[in-house]
């Protein structure tokens, strides 16, 4: 089972259909004890931070959302679910998101057409699983404003460009999380889901 976390931002119902189209067991969810017995999880998202993270302290998300992925355990996040996962965000700057990557979120500089909307070539900048069999410079769906900017650098696994480069994808081990939305992203977003279903089987 792959848990997708609902909590309640934005419709999820194209990530299940894209876990399903690539033989997936998604699960769509917001009982935190749900953690326990999944072979991955999925932290999805749209809309504001601030909001969002409320809402997964509200539905006790939050702490067994960083248990696991203290545990290193199979993750992909995913637009939203990228940004929560790091400090703070200029859109709430006195919210505060998961911690799990330090750094901040930054908004596109002024005099850009925000949000970026729409296909978008990505560079990937290390190896990882999730991304195999996907050339560098392959095209993913975007829709945001925002974006992170982590700390350690080594985390960072893909970049994209809109008018100045920056970071749309990380990842560390059995975990990623990225920008765009590779559920509406045809061949290229498949072939990472179907990646990232067979980092959750071989790890269960």
């Amino acid at each position: 089972m792959i848990l997708i976390v609902d909590y309640g931002a934005g419709n999820l119902r194209s990530v299940v259909r894209g876990l399903e189209a690539v033989q997936g067991d998604p699960l769509l969810s917001a009982d935190p004890g749900n953690f326990q017995d999944a072979e991955g999880v999925v932290f999805p998202g749209q809309g504001s931070f601030d909001t969002a993270m409320t809402r997964l302290r509200e539905l006790d998300l939050e702490a067994p959302l960083k248990r696991y992925l203290s545990e290193g355990r199979p993750f992909l996040g995913i637009c939203l679910g990228l940004q929560l996962l790091f400090d703070t965000s200029e859109e709430a700057p006195s919210a505060t998101g998961v911690g799990a990557f330090a750094g901040p979120n930054r908004r596109f500089k002024p005099g850009k057409k925000v949000p970026h909307l729409g296909w978008n070539s990505v560079e990937w900048k290390k190896e990882s699983p999730f991304f195999e069999g996907i050339p560098s410079g392959s095209f993913f769906y975007f829709v945001h404003s925002y974006y992170p900017v982590p700390e350690n650098k080594e985390i960072v696994a893909g970049v994209s460009d809109y008018e100045e480069e920056f970071c749309c994808a990380v990842s560390k081990g059995n975990q990623a999380a990225v920008q765009f939305h590779p559920e509406k992203s045809q061949k290229a977003g498949l072939k990472l889901l179907s990646n990232f279903v067979k980092i959750c089987k071989d790890n269960h």
